[in-house]
């Protein structure tokens, strides 16, 4: 692990928590991220506060702890804990199983690598996942509940989150519904989802393959299934021939998208870090991967602005990054989604992913 990235990601968290994180609605022991920065109006009081956005930040804020312990940081994670609840009504849940995907990675990551355990929430996400398997409407989970579009950005979180929990039968039944029905048979990329009618989506976003990256790695590891590595492989060469420019990630915008460049970064390095080394193509897809990320790291970083000392990152990790001001059109939820800021760098989410892609160097260089 590299002092100089280790540096980049403790200069990314500075920023990120400056910027962002503030308490909610004034209450004592409870912190959210503030979504755009410049704050848009009504957005410190977290009129609209992005559910999974706030995970990826509990997630974020984790790697940080791994990195450099400190304790008032975990105090800071327990309380986006305590804040995520009750900003979302004294519930865990919601209508969307990838949001509830992405709060559970992060709740099982802070319990089992920092301690801060909440049996009880994280049992009840699971749950949801077991209970909205649908073979019967060819899924998979779907996307939302009442909902019959099954995608990767839900099912491929969920079944890591099982894998990690000791539902790996679900997760490998999970896994190969993924590569059966997902996965392009000409460039191997895993596209969006699929419809109960079996229309096919067919975008290629970069996150749905960091999931699907995720969860083949995490199955090499619990069974002796030589088909999850195998997959991780072809995946990882699909990404690096359609996913990259002169080896870094392609930019994917703001709003919700501002994520996903992010999260194909985390699951590179789990790749690097965790898959199995039992023959040439494992080393190799270990290898490819920890180029990708340091190449893109190095672009980040390179194409950032600095703004009172602190960085901040673009939406396009291959160009400068433009700053964001007050006067500009701010991120809106819409029909499930959020879409970006009319300058994306405003949006939290595009922040996050260049703190995930610089803890990412960190744990690969």
């Amino acid at each position: 692990m590299d002092v100089l990235w280790a540096n980049r990601a403790s200069s990314a968290e500075a920023a990120i928590t400056a910027r962002h994180l503030s308490p909610l609605w004034h209450l004592p022991g409870m912190q959210l991220g503030v979504v755009t920065w410049p704050p848009a109006p009504g957005a410190t009081w977290f009129k609209n506060w992005h559910y999974w956005w706030q995970a990826h930040l509990q997630d974020c804020l984790i790697d940080a702890q791994l990195r450099d312990p400190r304790p008032d940081r975990l105090k800071y994670i327990a309380d986006m804990q305590r804040a995520h609840r009750f900003r979302n009504v004294f519930m865990w849940t919601n209508q969307y199983y990838d949001d509830m995907a992405w709060l559970a990675l992060a709740m099982q990551r802070a319990s089992e690598l920092l301690g801060l355990e909440r049996p009880r929430a994280l049992n009840r996400l699971r749950q949801q996942f077991l209970d909205a398997w649908m073979p019967q409407y060819g899924g998979g989970i779907p996307w939302r509940k009442q909902d019959r579009f099954f995608n990767a950005p839900a099912n491929g979180p969920a079944a890591i989150v099982l894998a990690r929990t000791g539902r790996v039968w679900r997760a490998e039944v999970m896994s190969d519904w993924i590569d059966k029905t997902l996965v392009d048979h000409d460039s191997h990329l895993v596209i969006d989802g699929i419809q109960e009618d079996g229309t096919l989506e067919r975008a290629t976003y970069t996150y749905c393959q960091g999931v699907v990256l995720g969860l083949e790695t995490e199955l090499a590891v619990r069974t002796a299934e030589p088909r999850h590595a195998q997959r991780v492989h072809r995946l990882v060469r699909a990404v690096r021939d359609l996913m990259t420019e002169d080896g870094v990630i392609r930019g994917s915008g703001g709003g919700d998208g501002g994520l996903f460049n992010g999260i194909l970064a985390r699951y590179l390095a789990l790749v690097v870090t965790l898959l199995p080394q039992n023959s040439p193509q494992d080393a190799d897809a270990r290898a490819t991967a920890r180029d990708i990320l340091l190449a893109s790291a190095e672009a980040a970083w390179a194409n950032r602005l600095t703004v009172e000392s602190l960085p901040l990152f673009g939406a396009d990790w291959t160009r400068t990054a433009d700053l964001p001001t007050a006067q500009s059109a701010a991120s809106q939820f819409v029909a499930g989604a959020v879409n970006p800021s009319k300058v994306p760098e405003r949006d939290l989410s595009v922040q996050l992913s260049g703190w995930m892609l610089l803890e990412a160097a960190h744990v690969v260089a």
